[in-house]
Formats: C-alpha cells, structure tokens, sequence
C-alpha cells in the first residue's frame, strides 16, 4: 500500500487486501476483505468486494489490526534512551506491533527532559510512535524493579511542571506509585494535562490505589509484577483495580513475569480490559548476553533478563506476536480475545480507541497477517508495508 499523496487534485491510492479470515475484538468474519485509502480504512467486508488501484491476495491468513504496544523498553540491542533506536522500532514492527509507546526508566528529571525532547524529533517524522511512558522517577524504593533507587522521586509540584512542559504533545503515560507524598495531586495534573496515568511500582494498599483511580489513573503497570499481591484480606492494588471497571491491566504474558493460570484467572476476573504489553528491553530480537537498562547492569540468560548479579527480573525479551499465541495457547483465550488485548483495548486506555485497534471503516490502516499457527507474515502501518 502506498499513500501518492493528499496535495490538491490528488487522492490516496486504494488497495484491497483480501484473507480467509479477519479476526478483531467485534469477532471473526470469513473470507473477508478490508478496503485501505492511504493510511485509513475505507471500507470492510466480505464475499464480493469493491474495485480498487491495488490487489494484495493474503491467502489462508488471519488479518488482524496492528498490535498497539503501551509498554516497551527497547529491543535489537538498543533502548529507547538511546541516541538512535531505529532497530528496536524495525524489529517490533515486524512482530506486528505498528503503534508503540517508548517506556523510559527512572532517570534524573533532566535526563528524562532530554529524552522527552529526542522522542519529540522521531515522532515529527514517524506517526507510528506514540509518545512516551515515563516508567518512573515517581515510583516505590521498596518495590523499584530494574529502576536505579537513586532515581527515584515523590512527585513535587516543580518536577511535575519541568515534565509537563517538557512532555507536550510527546508524555502519554505514566507509572505512580501512589503512596508516595504528592502522588494523587500529582495523578491528578496529569489527568487534567491529558497524559495516561498508571498505578505501579508501588507497595500501596488498595484504598491507596483507589485513590489514584478516584484521581483520574485509569491503567495499572504490568500487574502483579512490583505491586503487593493479591491477598484474600489486602487486596492491594490488583484488587482495586481489578474492581474497577475504569481501569485497564497491563499484563506481560510470556510466562516468565506470571504464571499462565494466573494469567488466565485475570482474563477472566477482567473481561475486555487486559492489555497485553511485552515491557521489553534490549535483548528483544537479539541474542543473549550483557546489557543496560538505564543505569543498570541487565544479563539475558535463555532470554530471560535480570538485574546482574540479582534474581529481579528487567523487563522481557517478549514481541506481541508471542504474548498473542501465549493468551490463546497458555491462557485460553480465545482468537478475538487475545487479539483485543493487543490491539482495541490498549487504545482505548490511551484514548485512541476510536481511530486504533479495529478493522473498521475510518481507522488506521494498521494490519497484520498471521499465518494460522499465528506466526506473522506481512505487516503494514499506516498504510506502508513494514514487513
């Protein structure tokens, strides 16, 4: 697919992609076709279908929406710190991810400022990014992960500013825990500022988090990891947010972070508000071997990463191509399910729900073709062709 521009007197090129099955949160349809004009989707249906400039013929395959990605760090070697991340772009988007937040760790504020403003120039050019998730500097010391302590803030109402002004138009999420002093007036300025905010991170006690979700947070960062667990009378955070239909759970399904019966009890417990996330760093794509993660030393044995030296888990090596065969083959999760998870409902949390994550008329032409052992075949973005 290709845009030939939207100048006067020229209109976008049509094609019309054709497989034996579309699968998105609204169900399955059989032998269906999906009509795209430049980077949107004109039309969508099946059997007998519109002409059109372009014909692409997928065969057997499952489309799908492109996979919306609220939560990674990096991949083929690189971050998203990094002075150049192009590659860890490149290898996401061939595993079917066409949208993607960059998740940044705790860094000094001036630091993030930086990198807040270098997003700021990728995104100018490349409207598949997002923006940015700041995974800190206002999290737990006691439940900090693979974030430098020394990193780590309580939210002041200067800092929130120096972020803010920093951030327009670029900081779409972030992580609060929020016990911290100034935390809720904090969830609250970045509410109003239009920014997602997420409860993680955080050794806080449900009444604690259902005040951030009273304040307008309205996500919670890869559940159960770094968080109190559920305990039948400290429901903690996952019990506040699993009670509350406002709030969507990020979950890193690679059965590594939790156990797939856990994971299929939270499907369960939360219909149409897991988000599937990969939370992965550099390794991603790549072999094994020693990293960073912000200021910290990462080793990747078996594609497992952990904090060196430790047992603290630093993100994944996940893609959202896997996490998708996990929910259905681990968590029993059926297609349109797990493809909701990946695509529809980590829109939604991020506000975008009307224009990403279908196979609708009037949204992104984000699609992606899967074989029907869900491995990915073709991608496209905005209407290009990434894979």
């Amino acid at each position: 697919m290709t845009d030939t521009g939207h100048g006067a007197g020229r209109e976008a090129r049509t094609t019309l992609v054709r497989a034996a099955h579309l699968v998105d949160a609204a169900g399955s349809v059989e032998d269906g076709w999906v009509l795209v004009g430049g980077d949107t989707i004109l039309q969508v249906g099946s059997g007998a279908a519109p002409a059109a400039e372009e014909v692409v013929d997928l065969g057997d395959a499952i489309l799908t929406p492109g996979f919306v990605d609220l939560h990674g760090h990096g991949g083929a070697t690189e971050a998203y710190e990094d002075a150049s991340f192009a590659r860890a772009l490149a290898v996401h988007r061939a595993h079917g991810t066409t949208r993607s937040v960059l998740s940044l760790v705790a860094n000094p504020v001036p630091a993030l400022v930086a990198s807040l403003a270098q997003v700021r120039a990728v995104m100018a050019t490349d409207p598949l990014v997002l923006g940015v998730h700041l995974e800190g500097p206002f999290l737990s010391p006691h439940n900090k992960g693979a974030h430098n302590e020394d990193h780590l803030l309580a939210p002041t109402p200067a800092d929130v500013d120096t972020l803010l002004e920093a951030g327009g138009g670029v900081l779409r999420q972030i992580t609060i825990a929020p016990e911290l002093p100034g935390a809720i007036d904090a969830v609250r300025r970045f509410v109003a500022a239009g920014v997602t905010v997420a409860v993680g991170h955080t050794v806080g006690t449900l009444d604690q988090a259902r005040a951030a979700f009273d304040a307008g947070a309205a996500v919670l960062t890869h559940a159960f990891n770094a968080m109190p667990g559920l305990h039948h009378r400290a429901p903690g955070p996952i019990g506040a947010a699993v009670g509350d239909d406002r709030v969507t759970l990020e979950l890193i399904l690679d059965a590594v972070h939790v156990h797939p019966l856990v994971a299929e009890t939270l499907f369960r417990a939360a219909p149409g508000r897991v988000a599937l996330i990969t939370d992965a760093m550099g390794a991603a794509g790549a072999a094994d071997g020693e990293y960073r993660l912000g200021s910290l030393d990462v080793t990747v044995t078996d594609g497992v990463a952990r904090v060196a030296g430790t047992d603290t888990i630093a993100g994944s090596t996940l893609t959202q191509d896997v996490a998708l065969r996990n929910a259905v083959a681990l968590a029993g999760r059926t297609l349109p399910e797990a493809v909701a998870a990946l695509t529809s409902i980590p829109a939604a949390a991020l506000g975008l729900g009307d224009r990403l994550g279908r196979l609708a008329p009037g949204y992104a032409a984000d699609l992606v073709a899967l074989s029907l052992a869900l491995e990915v075949r073709r991608v496209w973005g905005g209407g290009r062709e990434l894979r």
